[in-house]
């Protein structure tokens, strides 16, 4: 005996809604959704033309689909004739895949997303699933939607746009000792400027035409042979100043594209070659690619964006801007050794009025023993506070001279107290103490500042109250990304610009909140 299945009997449409089960994840979608205010919406109204697909059904379908692991527009076009679920949310509607491709990369659609941000988090603020006392951040690097060998490099640029101010140069020095071209009024001596180049070039077809005049206008067959003869060199110069105008204004949008970095891509010029990990050994290649960073609490993504940068300390500042804009930085920023710089600790302290629990590069190193024995580091050296002087292995005295400042190339100046030793000549301990040639002696600089922040940052890490905030940061930005590349399988963009990919970034990190709050819910039996 069977259950009745009859292919020719008419079966009446019914809500799909009730066949969805109660914790199915396109509710989650949808009371998010629904929950974000009618102003958000409001760029995608018009009144004109065919009538639109709504802007919540599809950000509805769109991150219901990227919960699935889809993230094609042609896949999520197939879901929305196969899935109950996608049917649902569409009630009815089937947009087609450049719809839905066009909608994710709108510009309008950026206010929206941050708006679900900020409602999200104050669903989980509702809820007691956040406490609000400290951000986690960190960074990984997610791969461009862009071809992996058409890459420029600023190196080869530079060096070849020297070589090309070189040959110019030769070039237009040639021209002026031939009497070929008068001497001309140049910008710089140095390197010749497209226009300069341009006027060259004017000059020699200028010349050219008057030898062409010349051949036209002569009836003597020897004199015509001469003056052909003496037309294929300005000929010559003048496909050469063509060769370099073209090339010198290639460089000069390459260097305008590089904007900083140090490397891009030629399908997607806003994407940087960074070292991608492919496996648990770390090992990489150079690939197109973004610096994702996020900022989490209990596991959940509460701030985003992408760098073009592949080291993190240049980007906390920045981030942290982005993150204030989504909701009141908590007291405690936690992030890993490769936020901690100077320039990091004094942002947050200072400006920011914050507590910075972020170890410095050389933390863990410093608590070695090795490190801690060694009697060559200035950390172990004795210090005379009130002849401002460090007393080194060998008893000699290393007394302040001078002050000095450094400025990095982004701009950032660290000030130095300078001590130098007294004399390391015919010291025993010379060559294990300092690499100076003979006739210098052994020099330290002490940035008071850096010591001082370092100082303060160990005792933070070492308290028992913020140590345990610290302790908290692997398990809480660091399952992100595993549940993100392992486990939706989101390796690589699918659109391309940075404005785009930030946000698909938006989408899929969204979809990946719900389906955590999802989880969470049902182990707790909330639902």
């Amino acid at each position: 005996m069977f259950k009745n299945y009859n292919m020719n009997q008419l079966v009446l449409p019914l809500d799909l809604e009730i066949r969805l089960h109660e914790n199915d994840i396109a509710f989650a979608v949808h009371h998010l959704v629904e929950s974000i205010p009618d102003e958000a919406f409001e760029p995608f109204t018009r009144t004109t033309g065919c009538p639109a697909y709504h802007p919540r059904m599809m950000m509805k379908i769109i991150l219901c689909a990227y919960t699935q692991s889809v993230f094609s527009g042609r896949k999520i076009e197939g879901l929305l004739q196969d899935s109950l679920r996608m049917m649902w949310l569409a009630q009815g509607n089937e947009p087609s895949y450049r719809t839905i491709n066009r909608f994710r990369v709108h510009p309008a659609v950026t206010p929206i997303l941050k708006q679900a941000f900020v409602t999200f988090r104050c669903h989980l603020v509702e809820m007691g699933e956040i406490k609000e006392e400290a951000i986690f951040i960190d960074g990984t690097k997610l791969e461009a939607n862009a071809n992996r060998y058409t890459f420029v490099w600023r190196k080869s640029v530079e060096r070849y746009s020297a070589s090309l101010v070189e040959k110019s140069n030769l070039l237009y020095e040639e021209l002026v000792a031939q009497e070929i071209l008068p001497e001309i009024e140049r910008e710089s001596p140095d390197e010749l400027t497209i226009p300069e180049l341009e006027h060259i070039g004017d000059v020699l077809e200028e010349r050219i035409a008057s030898i062409n005049q010349e051949i036209e206008t002569s009836s003597d067959t020897q004199e015509r042979k001469r003056l052909r003869s003496e037309r294929k060199q300005p000929h010559l110069f003048r496909k050469k100043v063509a060769e370099f105008v073209e090339r010198k204004r290639k460089y000069a949008v390459h260097k305008e594209t590089f904007d900083g970095r140090n490397s891009y891509s030629k399908t997607d010029t806003d994407a940087t070659f960074m070292r991608m990990k492919e496996d648990h050994m770390q090992n990489g290649q150079l690939k197109p690619g973004y610096n994702v960073q996020i900022a989490t609490e209990g596991q959940y993504t509460l701030a985003y964006d992408i760098y073009p940068n592949p080291t993190d300390a240049r980007t906390l500042i920045p981030f942290l801007d982005e993150v204030a804009s989504y909701l009141t930085l908590p007291e405690h920023i936690v992030a890993d050794a490769g936020y901690g710089s100077q320039e990091n600790y004094q942002e947050i302290l200072m400006r920011r009025g914050r507590t910075p629990l972020i170890p410095y590069t050389m933390f863990q190193k410093e608590k070695t023993r090795k490190w801690r024995d060694n009697p060559f580091n200035l950390v172990n050296w004795s210090y005379d506070e009130t002849n401002d002087q460090f007393i080194c292995p060998n008893g000699q005295d290393v007394t302040f001279r001078y002050m000095s400042k450094r400025t990095d190339r982004y701009g950032f100046t660290r000030d130095f107290k300078v001590y130098e030793s007294e004399s390391c000549d015919d010291c025993p301990l010379r060559s294990l103490c300092t690499k100076a040639e003979n006739g210098r002696h052994r020099q330290v600089r002490v940035n008071v500042s850096w010591e001082e922040q370092k100082e303060q940052v160990k005792g933070l890490l070492s308290d028992q109250k913020t140590g345990k905030i610290y302790a908290r940061r692997k398990t809480d930005v660091e399952p992100v990304f595993g549940n993100l590349k392992a486990n939706l399988g989101f390796t690589r963009f699918s659109v391309r610009g940075k404005a785009k990919v930030k946000r698909e970034l938006g989408f899929i990190l969204m979809a990946l909140n719900l389906r955590k709050w999802l989880t969470q819910s049902i182990a707790r039996g909330a639902i």
